[in-house]
């Protein structure tokens, strides 16, 4: 296969400019509150050293990673052209990054650096490639302004030829301008205020520059479409310069270096080349066919790249009662991460490309057969391991976050939508564009999606992700947190889970500040017992209404955001791998069954002591007073509350509420649990030791684990419980029982 031998050695055949040695061996990387275990290997002489564009191979090329010289600037300031700047970078991390060397945002940078041309391109149009630069980039060669770039996530290219020095130094500068959250342009989680589910900036380059020959009449992008129903390969060819009449495009697909299909055509038309027999593409078996292109002029052989693909199609179908997302015409149920992209050393950019296919393999090995990539579009070779090794991707469009934007801002969204599908849409991991999330800068919804569809009929489309559906699109996607639920399935449109879970833990050590979670653990046991029983309702909600699939938030801890399955550094797997992924796939060992020892209200109306008003420190312990509190039944809390039985209306900010229950003198203690129905947060205490922390809230029960303490304070006959609730939004509710579990087999025994 060519994928990683070919690639490999492509990489290996370009070469790395290099500021002068001096220079290099006085960089050092800033220090960011955590760093990943690649960071140390990170150096001016190998900064992302692989083939950017692993999809169309050429075997000349060169790197222009490294040292640049590099300095903040005004909007008023002259481009430093022939003129040194006073730092320097470490490109392709973005300034803010510790891996850049700088660690400092600015919306106005300069970049700029020399380079020298190989001889041997002579006679070939050079071109400069940028895999992304975020967000306006200014580009000059030897003086020339080669034009402006506006666009953060999307490649792009300039043809330096006609700027070249015939021999000896080149010098390129860039400037770039990035208003971040000032301005309308599509920006994902980008913010230069970092809190809760927003992220640190990422200014100017941050994926691979790059030079490459090519002849005058060369292929400048491929669209592979691959028809399983059909077996074949649809493709066509971009290309730039000169085109005669005589001209061809030739393609030949292989397995293992023997041909499978072939087919040659005008340039300009589509080619199909049949595939007998053809071995699919999917998560379990991602197997990639290597591909040959080339443009011919009779028996002259005028350019060539190698590329791959594979096959595999993506559809809704019925199954007679919902519609189903079905791969290679068979249905899957998708369980997958939320995936930020975000990296504590680089940012934007993974430290090495090492680091970025360790996260998909980490994906795969807890049992995802999906990612849905977050609002960020990743360097190709993100894509080129996700095909690889066997991943479904839901690719989302970065968001902007003005829902009634001016008609520039609209154009210039589109534009960058049209590029990252044009930029991508030939890995067969990608099987879904998500258009809008949560309605961050959603605007005209009913016109982009069925452009979108119809720009790319080979993939589904997600109109919106989350609370803003508009009847458009192929499916219905919502979020649930802690979750997970399910929306309606309709007619003609798949239901989704985009996002749900979210259970925090923070990890000392390996945290970036103090973090936060839409639920809070106490350790991975606790953490990974949760994760599983969301992850059983997930899969019997794949029956009933029929939903299709779910996405755990999320991959990684990002900054303060610590709801990851693994920490933000990558050191540490918060959960039991071998458990999640048998959870992620649907295995599950058997429930306990809840044996009622302490009713619910959902069982039976129980009177407690109540107060709204804040009560004396000591509100918790067992000997303390409450006749002067009110008593009523619970539960407590405003009607219209999902899954709540409210029988004492409470609509303040906090209650506290108390009662007393007795245990019985001969039974196991040690396998007690609370069903605890709490929005929001909640603080449950046992005979005065604080038993459960409960932040964020539930939709329904739930079995709900004892701390260790709480467990010991148990005791036969009379027992104190007391709890705190506090309201932040939305519904609110507070009620608990408690439950024995017990094993099934222990039952049967009995």
């Amino acid at each position: 296969m060519l994928n990683k031998k070919l690639v490999i050695t492509a990489a290996l055949l370009g070469c790395t400019c290099r500021l002068p040695s001096t220079q290099a061996a006085d960089w050092t990387p800033a220090q960011a509150p955590l760093m990943t275990r690649w960071a140390k290997n990170v150096s001016p002489v190998n900064a992302h050293p692989e083939y950017p564009r692993p999809q169309m191979v050429r075997k000349e090329w060169l790197n222009l990673n490294g040292l640049w010289q590099f300095a903040p600037s005004e909007a008023s300031d002259a481009a430093p052209l022939g003129k040194a700047l006073t730092g320097q970078i470490l490109v392709p991390f973005p300034p803010e990054s510790a891996l850049s060397g700088v660690m400092k945002h600015a919306d106005r940078v300069w970049y700029r650096r020399t380079f020298a041309v190989p001889p041997r391109w002579h006679g070939q149009r050079v071109l400069l490639h940028f895999g992304a630069v975020d967000w306006e980039a200014t580009v000059y060669v030897n003086g020339k302004q080669l034009g402006i770039h506006r666009g953060g996530y999307d490649g792009f290219s300039f043809d330096i030829t006609d700027a070249l020095n015939p021999t000896g130094t080149q010098e390129v500068v860039v400037g770039v301008f990035d208003p971040t959250d000032k301005g309308d342009q599509p920006r994902g989680k980008q913010t230069t205020n970092p809190r809760g589910i927003f992220y640190t900036p990422a200014t100017g380059i941050w994926q691979t520059v790059w030079l490459e020959p090519v002849p005058q009449t060369s292929i400048m992008r491929l669209n592979l479409v691959p028809d399983v129903d059909g077996k074949a390969l649809r493709l066509s060819a971009e290309v730039q310069g000169a085109v005669n009449p005589n001209l061809r495009l030739r393609a030949t697909a292989l397995d293992d270096n023997h041909t499978v299909g072939r087919a040659t055509g005008p340039v300009g038309t589509e080619l199909r080349i049949p595939i007998r027999n053809p071995r699919l593409w999917s998560p379990a078996q991602p197997f990639l066919y290597d591909l040959q292109i080339s443009l011919q002029d009779g028996r002259k052989t005028v350019d060539s790249v190698d590329s791959y693909f594979g096959m595999r199609k993506i559809a809704l179908a019925s199954d007679g009662k919902v519609q189903r997302l079905m791969l290679n015409n068979k249905f899957l149920f998708e369980v997958g991460p939320l995936d930020q992209g975000f990296w504590p050393d680089g940012i934007y950019t993974a430290p090495t490309d090492e680091a970025l296919r360790y996260d998909i393999e980490m994906t795969k090995r807890l049992g995802f057969n999906m990612i849905r990539k977050h609002v960020k579009v990743e360097p190709e070779r993100w894509y080129y391991w996700a095909d690889r090794l066997g991943v479904l991707v839901w690719q989302d469009m970065p968001s902007g976050f003005n829902t009634n934007p001016p008609e520039a801002s609209k154009q210039q969204f589109e534009t960058e939508l049209q590029r990252m599908i044009e930029g991508r849409r030939t890995h067969p991991s990608i099987i879904m564009w998500v258009v809008f999330n949560e309605g961050w800068g959603q605007h005209d919804t009913e016109r982009i999606v069925p452009w979108v569809k119809n720009f790319d009929p080979s993939r589904l489309v997600d109109n919106a992700s989350g609370w803003t559906d508009k009847k458009v699109g192929d499916v219905i996607d919502m979020h649930n947190y802690p979750g997970p639920g399910s929306p309606q399935p309709e007619p003609n449109r798949a239901a989704v889970l985009g996002e749900f879970g979210g259970l925090g833990l923070g990890v000392v050590g390996h945290t970036w500040a103090k973090t936060w979670g839409y639920r809070g653990m106490e350790n991975s046991e606790q953490l990974t017992q949760n994760y599983l029983k969301l992850l059983r309702k997930a899969w019997q909600l794949k029956d009933n209404p029929g939903l299709n699939a779910v996405v755990y938030t999320q991959t990684t801890d990002v900054e303060t955001e610590g709801n990851g399955l693994m920490t933000y550094d990558r050191e540490l797997l918060k959960v039991d791998p071998v458990r999640v992924a048998a959870a992620n796939q649907g295995q599950f060992p058997p429930l306990p069954i809840e044996q009622t020892v302490v009713p619910t209200a959902a069982q039976q109306a129980t009177n407690w002591r109540y107060t709204t008003d804040k009560p004396a420190d000591n509100w918790f312990s067992p000997d303390f007073n409450d006749t002067a509190w009110p008593q009523g039944p619970a539960g407590f809390g405003t009607a219209g509350t999902p899954g709540a039985t409210v029988h004492t209306t409470w609509n303040t900010s906090d209650i506290w509420i108390r009662r007393e229950f007795t245990l019985p003198d001969n039974g196991d203690l040690s396998n007690l649990s609370l069903s605890l129905h709490h929005d929001d947060d909640a603080e449950i205490y046992i005979n005065g030791v604080l038993a459960v922390n409960a932040p964020g809230y539930t939709s329904q029960y739930e079995e709900t684990a004892l701390n260790a303490a709480g467990k010991a304070a148990l005791r036969p006959g009379k027992n104190t419980i007391a709890i705190h609730c506090h309201q932040n939004n939305g519904g609110q509710y507070i009620d608990a029982g408690i439950v024995r579990l017990v094993q099934p087999s222990a039952i049967a025994a009995r």
